[in-house]
Formats: structure tokens, C-alpha cells, sequence
């Protein structure tokens, strides 16, 4: 805790991060831009920039994921930004917001997939069991 009785904010997250660079272009006004992500989970991304969009933009961003031949493309809305002055890498944490249509069960695949090799499967499993026991 933070004094205030509020929960730090990586303890809002409902989803495990994980540790993971991949590249992402959005656009801003009539400016595009490719940066990379820090980390991920199945809820959402946390993108390394030092020109974040305003908390509560709604943007869509294409995310470069090794072995697929197109990006995948996400809806995603800031939840959070960091900048420099904090000590920690600046960017913006980004919570993924599905539109009907969109490929939710896509893209959560294709993030567990990540996490899975990232972590390998028996620490993610454990990792996951543990999210949805403080969910629940």
C-alpha cells in the first residue's frame, strides 16, 4: 500500500505480465509512430515511449508478433503513464478493449502463446493459476 489505502497500481492488474519486446505502430493525429512494449499479459501492454497519448485514449495499434504474417490489430485504451521523471522507463500501460467483431479469442491465444514461451509451460500455468485465485 501507498498510505493512501489505495492498491499500487501493479496491484490492479488482473492479468500475469510478462516481460516481452515486441514492435507496435499507432497513430496520433496525422503522426505514426513504432515503439515497442516492455511487457504483456492477456488484459493488456505496456509500451515504451516518450510521447504517451493522454490517459483514457481510446487508439487502435498494430502489435508485430514473431511468426505471424500480418500484425495483429488491437483496441487498446491508457490506463496509466509513466515518464521519466519517475526513475522508471517512460511509456504508457495499456488495458486492450474489445469491439464486436474484434479477434478477442485471437489475440488472447496468441498472448498466452508468448507468455508460454517466454516462461515456459509449467511456470506459466502456475503463474495463471495463481491470477485467477487473487481474482477470485
Amino acid at each position: 500500500m501507498n498510505g493512501s489505502d489505495q492498491p499500487e497500481p501493479e496491484d490492479r492488474r488482473t492479468d500475469t505480465r510478462r516481460p516481452i519486446e515486441l514492435k507496435v505502430e499507432y497513430k496520433r493525429l496525422n503522426t505514426f509512430f513504432a515503439d515497442y512494449t516492455k511487457n504483456i499479459s492477456r488484459g493488456g501492454t505496456f509500451i515504451k515511449t516518450s510521447r504517451p497519448l493522454p490517459i483514457g485514449t481510446e487508439f487502435l495499434f498494430k502489435l508485430f508478433v514473431p511468426g505471424r504474417d500480418e500484425p495483429l490489430t488491437i483496441h487498446g485504451e491508457v490506463q496509466r503513464i509513466i515518464d521519466a521523471t519517475t526513475g522508471e522507463e517512460p511509456g504508457m500501460a495499456i488495458k486492450f478493449v474489445y469491439r464486436e467483431g474484434d479477434p478477442q479469442v485471437e489475440i488472447a491465444r496468441v498472448v498466452e502463446g508468448m507468455m508460454t514461451s517466454s516462461l515456459g509451460p509449467r511456470l506459466f500455468a502456475k503463474l495463471m493459476d495463481h491470477a485467477q485465485k487473487r481474482r477470485g
